[in-house]
């Protein structure tokens, strides 16, 4: 986008915003349409998988997922009561996921060692703009 350089900040904030709305009425656009299609194409709500379909000259592949929530203590739990807790490393994926604020809280005599286990990339940063009518 040539151009943006020389821009105000006023004006960046202006285009931002509107293309942000943009964005928002594109989305929700695409997301009625595809609403439609599902209907018009009887997937069911609850497709874990794949259906295609050929219409119009058009091919048409709908994806669908379903969320699936670990109760990794319950699941513990339950397998110890069955005697399945060899089972467990197979079936299912041990994420750890850091808490921040306990970890910065943390004496660094605990968090040093295990610093070398985490991977930390800068991610793209968010911005929010809302327009000042306080002036």
């Amino acid at each position: 986008m040539t151009g943006l350089l020389d821009m105000s900040d006023a004006k960046l904030a202006e285009a931002w915003i509107d293309a942000k709305e943009a964005e928002k009425a594109a989305i929700e656009r695409r997301r009625a349409i595809e609403d439609h299609l599902a209907m018009r194409f009887e997937v069911p709500a609850d497709l874990d998988g794949t259906k295609n379909v050929k219409k119009a000259g058009y091919s048409f592949k709908v994806v669908g997922r379903l969320t699936r929530k670990v109760d990794s203590d319950l699941l513990q739990e339950l397998a110890a009561e069955h005697g399945l807790s060899d089972h467990l490393s197979s079936l299912f994926r041990w994420k750890p996921e850091i808490d921040m604020k306990t970890w910065r809280a943390a004496d660094p005599s605990i968090t040093g060692p295990l610093a070398g286990a985490i991977t930390v990339q800068p991610g793209r940063p968010s911005f929010a703009i809302t327009i000042d009518t306080q002036e």
